[in-house]
C-alpha cells in the first residue's frame, strides 16, 4: 500500500455511506507542501478523529472542507473535497452557504461580544434562516443540544463572555448548530478546557453524533479512543493509516502509527 493513501475501512457504528469523500487532497501555502495526496472517506453521521504530531497537517486539513484556507495568501490544493455528492471547490459553490452546511469550532472558545442569545441567533438572523417570530424556539432547541439551556436560560440577555470556558464553548457549539449544519468541525475543542467541562463537552459530541457528521482533531488519544468511530492518522502531511478506531488503537497496522499512539513520538 503507498505510503499517504491509507485503507479506506468502514467505520463501525456509523451510518452507511461516506458524507465526504478525500479524493488525492493535497495543499499547499506557496512552495510549502502541507498535505499529499490525501485519500478516505468520512462516514456519515459518526466521529470522525484526526490524529497526529504538531505540524502533520490536521488542522490544514479540517478547515479545507469548508474552505477557511481560502483566506490564507498563496494557498493552493490539488485534488478534491466531496460533500453528499458535490466538490466543495467546484464552480460557482457558494462558501457562505457552504459554511452553513459545514460549522466550525475552534480551539479556544471564542463567543461574539454579545448576549447569549445574539449569539445564538446571529447566524440564521444574518442569513435569513428563521422567521423572527421562531428565533426564541431556535435558541431554546440548539441551548438543549449543546447541553446549556439549563444553565443559562435565566440570563439570555446577559453578555456571552461572562460564562465559564466550558459554558462558552458549549455556546460555541449552539452557535454552530443554528444554522442547521449537516457537517460539524471540531479542531481541539477541549484544549483550553479543565477536565469537567471536557468530559461535558465529550458527552455532548456523543450526543450529536445520531444527527450529525463530525470531525475532531485531537492530540489527546484517550479523546480520540473516547469520542470517536473512526480514525486517521497523519504523519508528515500524509495519511498513513485510516479505520475504526477500535483496530487503530489496538492493532495498528503500521508501526508509525503503533509509536504515535504509544507516545514513543510525538
Amino acid at each position: 500500500m503507498k505510503q499517504g493513501v491509507a485503507s479506506s475501512e468502514k467505520g463501525e457504528g456509523t451510518a452507511a455511506g461516506a458524507a465526504i469523500e478525500v479524493r488525492g487532497f493535497s495543499f499547499a501555502y506557496g512552495a510549502r507542501s502541507v498535505l499529499r495526496e490525501v485519500t478516505f472517506e468520512i462516514p456519515r453521521r459518526g466521529v470522525t478523529a484526526i490524529i497526529g504530531p504538531s505540524g502533520c497537517g490536521k488542522s490544514t486539513f479540517l478547515r479545507s472542507i469548508n474552505r477557511l484556507n481560502d483566506l490564507i495568501p498563496e494557498a493552493r490544493h490539488g485534488g478534491d473535497i466531496v460533500l453528499e455528492g458535490r466538490s466543495v471547490f467546484g464552480g460557482g459553490t457558494d462558501l457562505v452557504a457552504l459554511r452553513q452546511r459545514v460549522g466550525m469550532v475552534f480551539q479556544r472558545p471564542n463567543p461574539f461580544p454579545k448576549t447569549i442569545y445574539d449569539n445564538v441567533v446571529y447566524g440564521p438572523r444574518l442569513n435569513g434562516l428563521v422567521a423572527r417570530r421562531d428565533l426564541p424556539a431556535l435558541v431554546e432547541r440548539c441551548l438543549r443540544q449543546a447541553a446549556l439551556w439549563d444553565e443559562v436560560k435565566d440570563r439570555l440577555n446577559q453578555p456571552a463572555t461572562g460564562l465559564s470556558g466550558g459554558q462558552q464553548q458549549r455556546l460555541c457549539i449552539a452557535r454552530a448548530l443554528g444554522n442547521d449544519p449537516e457537517v460539524l468541525l471540531m479542531d481541539e475543542p477541549c484544549s483550553a478546557l479543565d477536565p469537567i467541562a471536557t468530559q461535558r463537552v465529550e458527552e455532548l459530541i456523543f450526543e450529536l453524533k445520531a444527527k450529525y457528521t463530525i470531525v475532531i482533531v485531537t492530540h489527546n488519544m484517550q479523546q480520540a479512543a473516547r469520542v470517536s468511530d473512526v480514525t486517521g492518522f497523519f504523519y508528515k502531511g500524509e495519511l498513513v493509516e485510516f479505520g475504526p478506531t477500535e483496530r487503530i488503537f489496538t492493532t495498528p497496522a503500521h508501526e508509525q502509527t503503533e509509536a504515535y499512539i504509544t507516545g514513543r513520538f510525538g
